[in-house]
């Protein structure tokens, strides 16, 4: 088990409960760099929310000023 370092969370880490199946994590697109080995895991959620935060600002950049 682990805790989400952006909300404190428990989670499910294959990572850090040294599963030999990938994280369900490894499923997604890249989003934002994990800093060193085993730090700074996200939970699902969180993960989710900031993968829909970059996508907002990218379709907001992306769009033509008017």
């Amino acid at each position: 088990m682990s805790a989400c370092s952006r909300c404190g969370a428990p989670f499910d880490c294959a990572m850090v409960d040294g599963s030999r199946a990938p994280c369900w994590c490894m499923a997604l697109p890249a989003a934002l760099p994990v800093p060193g080995p085993l730090a700074a895991c996200w939970c699902p959620a969180c993960l989710y929310q900031h993968m829909a935060e970059l996508e907002r600002a990218r379709a907001a950049a992306a769009a033509p000023d008017h």
